[in-house]
């Protein structure tokens, strides 16, 4: 018969072996697991985060998990012999909701990478440039997700209201540049306060949102919308979300002077001179929320000037019975080869230089390889488009020239950023490689 004192140990430590032991089991799965996912994105080449990622100071890290379980995306980070370990870059959007879950301060949030280098203006916290009354908000600034966005232009609007001369004088509070969702937000809390305001807008309301394939999916977590509130949504696609926008929009009676391009800004002694394509506006502050995309970046090929040429997809229906190709590796190029191939009777190729889309979202990968895997698309990675006839493409691909019979011919390389015009008015532009 045993003892009291040993029954009573055993009380306690069977149950805590056994704890133990399901800890210990569940650690080691997570620690497989993390580790194939890590090696296969090395394996792949999906090394390059596309937007604002975490690093993590290993020698701060206690393993804690609560980064890895705060992530949206999922699957983003991971545990490795008790620490986080970024196991998927190409996966993380920039939400940064790992760093305000860190027990220990471990994670920093950085742009670019060794390799891949991105210009980021330098904005204080407050939003506001190196140039004094100048703010940038959104996706200049490289906060692409929409829901930061629409918090950027709100948060920016509220540090211009404390700026000395706001609510004074004859000139405006504030010229906004730009009604994406940073610039949309920020002209909602600008009429929230009554300020007195201007919001110009070369093209639609959403900006380069509006821009954005049909049916794409644009937000997967609930914003905090001026005036409006906490918007209820979880998912939803682009058509869904600017036509919530556009009511917003119409209840409120916030004024947006549509097709009005901004073409200079100048330093007064109390503000700036805004020109713009219709009247010249003056300001005491100036923001800015017009998108990282710019000018379209070409191919500098012979025949890239035909009609048939476009550099952004609108509407996938129009290419139905036609031959496409379509040049880049984004998002926007993979959702573009995707819905078009979708269309009936269309023939779609995508073009890509590098050996993997590292710079997609996990999601419109595995589009691209469902598609390719039904027949409805070829993907030519490192290729090189070299002509484009009013017939046909011509494409080097593995050390060989192909022809494809073409009528369209989609170029999603990306953008231009602004950076000489930033320049121009003063405001410092660093290239990040992945630092803060």
């Amino acid at each position: 018969m045993l003892a009291p004192s040993t029954l009573t140990l055993l009380v306690y430590f069977v149950p805590a072996a056994a704890i133990l032991s399901l800890y210990m089991g569940l650690r080691a799965r997570r620690h497989r697991r993390s580790t194939v996912w890590r090696d296969e994105s090395v394996n792949a080449g999906l090394t390059e985060p596309a937007s604002l990622h975490p690093i993590i100071d290993p020698s701060r890290c206690i393993g804690s998990g609560a980064c890895v379980q705060s992530c949206p995306e999922n699957n983003v980070l991971g545990l490795i012999d008790g620490k986080v370990d970024l196991i998927n870059p190409t996966h993380c959007i920039g939400h940064g909701a790992c760093k305000a879950a860190c027990p220990m301060d471990a994670i920093s949030l950085v742009f670019g990478t060794e390799k891949r280098g991105v210009d980021i203006p330098v904005v204080h916290p407050n939003f506001e440039t190196n140039v004094p009354g100048l703010f940038i908000a959104g996706e200049l600034g490289g906060m692409g997700l929409i829901r930061n966005a629409i918090e950027q232009g709100r948060q920016a609007l509220e540090a211009i209201r404390d700026l000395a001369g706001i609510g004074s004088g004859s000139q405006l509070d504030l010229v906004i540049v730009g009604a994406g969702p940073a610039g949309f937000s920020a002209s909602l809390a600008a009429l929230h306060h009554k300020m007195s305001f201007v919001t110009v807008e070369q093209d639609s309301l959403g900006g380069t949102v509006a821009h954005f394939p049909r049916g794409k999916v644009v937000m997967t977590q609930p914003a905090h919308l001026p005036i409006v509130g906490k918007t209820k949504f979880t998912e939803t696609t682009k058509e869904t979300l600017l036509e919530f926008w556009q009511d917003v929009e119409q209840k409120t009676g916030v004024e947006i002077n549509y097709h009005e391009r901004m073409e200079t800004i100048t330093r007064t002694a109390d503000g700036f001179e805004v020109k713009t394509s219709r009247d010249t506006y003056r300001t005491r502050a100036v923001l800015l929320t017009i998108g990282r995309r710019g000018t379209p970046r070409k191919l500098g090929v012979p025949g890239e000037d035909q009609n048939k040429v476009v550099y952004r997809l609108i509407d996938p229906e129009q290419y139905r019975g036609q031959h496409v190709l379509v040049v880049g590796g984004g998002d926007s190029a993979l959702e573009a080869a995707t819905s078009i191939a979708a269309e009936p009777g269309t023939t779609v190729s995508i073009s890509y230089r590098s050996e993997a889309f590292s710079r997609a979202k996990e999601k419109n990968r595995q589009k691209i390889k469902d598609a390719e895997a039904e027949g409805r698309l070829k993907v030519l990675m490192k290729s090189a488009i070299k002509q484009i006839t009013p017939t046909h493409v011509e494409i080097e691909w593995e050390d060989q020239m192909l022809e494809f019979e073409n009528d369209a011919t989609i170029i999603s390389a990306g953008g231009i950023l602004p950076t000489p015009f930033l320049k121009e008015i003063g405001i410092i532009v660093e290239t990040k490689h992945g630092t803060v």
